[in-house]
């Protein structure tokens, strides 16, 4: 599995297990099934209700800790600085795991001071409970904040990312501040699979749209975390490493941009 080198200087591998909606056996089954398929990096979040599953799907692969990559995210209202380190104690609990691989800002909250969150994260990781830190749906502006905040570096930002929301002006501005972004909804939540040039470059490449999606999105130097629960799509969102999509093609799947969210709860601000 390829990796990124963070501004934590851990590794984080490229493309992961998304894990949202999944609960139950059919998460624990979908986690135990992607390891023993070679994924390495597990994605998942306090809101999604399904630490114990994902927990149980890491231990029942038998796979050594310091293999896998663990990625979970505190919820919007939880962002105060007790309530963090207290949750993290939970989180762990629940993963049946020692420390947490990245830990994430699910979403910015302006009730809350950004100052509550970065402080528990500094102690957080020098208690080495946790090991690099991060953001997701993040703006440059919300960015911008937290950089003037947090004492340790901010190594991710996780924002959903899709040839339909191809965010390239937070891309540029993330690369030029050594924060890496992972792709959540890399698929659109399925509204990309019938695009005709998608269908296109995919014809020529002899893979899947959901294949050549998932390269494109690697190519441009972003993390991928699709969310599959069958064998047969987790195996096939694997597949992307034995290509490269030409220049040509790149800048086809670029110019899809409609800059359509799929994802934009009441309370999100863009």
């Amino acid at each position: 599995m390829r990796s990124i080198k963070l501004s934590s200087n851990y590794e984080m591998p490229v493309l992961g297990l998304g894990t949202w909606q999944l609960k139950g056996k059919s998460c624990k089954d979908a986690v135990k099934t992607a390891i023993k398929l070679g994924y390495t990096h597990i994605d998942t979040a306090d809101a999604y209700d399904n630490h114990v599953d994902v927990g149980k799907g890491i231990k029942e692969s038998k796979i050594e800790r310091s293999k896998l990559f663990i990625t979970t995210k505190v919820w919007t209202t939880e962002l105060y600085h007790k309530d963090i380190l207290k949750n993290t104690q939970r989180f762990l609990e629940e993963l049946q795991i020692d420390y947490i691989d990245l830990l994430l800002i699910h979403w910015p909250n302006k009730a809350i001071q950004m100052e509550e969150p970065f402080r528990a994260f500094k102690e957080l990781i020098e208690s080495k409970k946790v090991r690099s830190i991060g953001i997701s749906n993040f703006t440059i502006s919300h960015i911008k904040e937290a950089k003037k905040i947090s004492k340790v570096p901010i190594s991710i930002n996780q924002v959903e990312y899709h040839p339909y929301l191809n965010q390239e002006e937070l891309l540029q501005y993330c690369k030029e501040n050594n924060i890496v972004i992972t792709a959540y909804s890399p698929l659109a939540r399925g509204r990309i699979l019938e695009d005709s040039t998608l269908k296109e470059i995919a014809k020529k490449y002899n893979k899947t749209i959901s294949q050549v999606v998932l390269r494109w999105l690697i190519q441009k130097g972003l993390i991928v975390i699709p969310k599959a629960s069958s064998e047969s799509h987790i195996k096939e969102n694997l597949e992307i490493f034995d290509f490269e999509l030409k220049k040509e093609d790149m800048n086809k799947i670029n110019s899809l941009d409609k800059n359509q969210r799929f994802v934009n709860p009441g309370f999100a601000e863009f």
